[in-house]
């Protein structure tokens, strides 16, 4: 039994440091240095994503090169019977027909005169439309080359960008650690931060964005439900205004997590703050309206527990999960004007879809 509890205690050792909850320090030199080791990891993911990504592009390409020699090569052929086709039309090759025509003696000789017609001009006209549709298939599939080709560039680009931004950020995180007496000791504190966001405070964040989309999606129909508080018709326009309280109130129906949640909105911003246990989540953003009506939120900042992540996780957050409001989905023949946030209140301007 002693044997165990050593062993037991030894493993707990190697394993809770890696988990623990590193305070946050008040010190404003370290806490940018934690920022910029957090933003050096997320960047890194972004490098691996943008990899992933330039590697499937490039295999697509590919893929598109070859099929694009098969149809060059298949289209040739084409290409000469069609010309033939068209010479024969414009040297009178054709002409013989005619006058074969006005020379039948009788209506049978008229009659298989014309299916001889009707063989000949349908075979052109095959001729003719295969080479038009191939020809159409071979000008998509190089303006398909050309997309992917600039989807490429454009994807080194971002490597290279993502790239240049770690190494500069490392770099200043070194500079920042050379010739400090504590150097060691603030590095086994970036390490415990790194490893506690890998490990908790990820799954935090996307534990919340998760319970979040999914609320989203009910927030219509709870709209619908309490259109007699929220929504004025005036003529044929309509005003939904969702208060912050109500708001809050209908996310902590849906889940409990969102008892330690509150959405709060101030003029033109919207702040997200959460906390559970030592976890603190804090995001700002806005709402924009686009063509299709809907109404998509964006995070302009996002903090875990006092320290801001980079644009890179901001964005792969919106991109996994979706908080827009899509007010179509209250009533059908309802399109959106207009999306503001004052204080307090989400105003939304609806009229009548004719």
């Amino acid at each position: 039994m002693a044997a165990f509890a050593v062993c037991a205690l030894a493993v707990w050792l190697t394993i809770f440091p890696a988990f623990a909850d590193p305070a946050t320090p008040e010190d404003e030199e370290v806490r940018r240095m934690l920022e910029k080791s957090l933003s050096v990891v997320e960047i890194d993911k972004e490098i691996v994503r943008v990899q992933q990504q330039k590697q499937t592009v490039a295999e697509q390409l590919q893929v598109s090169q070859d099929k694009l020699k098969e149809q060059e090569q298949a289209i040739e052929k084409k290409r000469e019977d069609a010309g033939k086709v068209l010479r024969a039309y414009y040297t009178g090759e054709r002409d013989i027909w005619l006058t074969a025509l006005l020379s039948v003696d009788n209506l049978s000789e008229l009659l298989t005169l014309l299916d001889y017609f009707d063989l000949i001009f349908a075979n052109d006209k095959l001729t003719l439309n295969t080479y038009k549709k191939q020809y159409k298939e071979l000008k998509s599939s190089i303006a398909k080359l050309d997309d992917q080709s600039k989807q490429l560039d454009e994807l080194e680009e971002r490597l290279n960008t993502q790239r240049a931004r770690v190494v500069a950020l490392q770099k200043d995180v070194d500079s920042a650690l050379n010739g400090r007496s504590d150097a060691d000791n603030l590095r086994l504190l970036i390490s415990e931060f790194t490893d506690f966001w890998e490990n908790v405070g990820l799954t935090e964040v996307k534990r919340y964005f998760s319970a979040l989309s999914k609320a989203m999606k009910h927030m219509p129909a709870w709209v619908q439900e309490n259109k007699d508080d929220m929504l004025e018709i005036n003529g044929f326009n309509y005003s939904l205004t969702i208060p912050e309280d109500k708001l809050n109130a209908f996310l902590r129906e849906q889940n409990e997590l969102f008892n330690t949640f509150a959405f709060a909105f101030e003029k033109d911003t919207v702040i997200v703050t959460g906390k559970r246990d030592n976890l603190e989540v804090r995001l700002t953003g806005h709402y924009t309206l686009e063509e299709t009506g809907s109404i998509l939120f964006h995070v302009d900042s996002l903090m875990f527990n006092g320290l801001e992540l980079p644009d890179t996780t901001r964005a792969e957050l919106e991109k996994e999960f979706d908080l827009g409001f899509y007010p179509s989905k209250i009533v059908s023949f309802l399109k959106t004007k207009s999306v503001a946030v004052e204080d307090g209140k989400l105003l939304i301007k609806l009229s009548i879809s004719l």
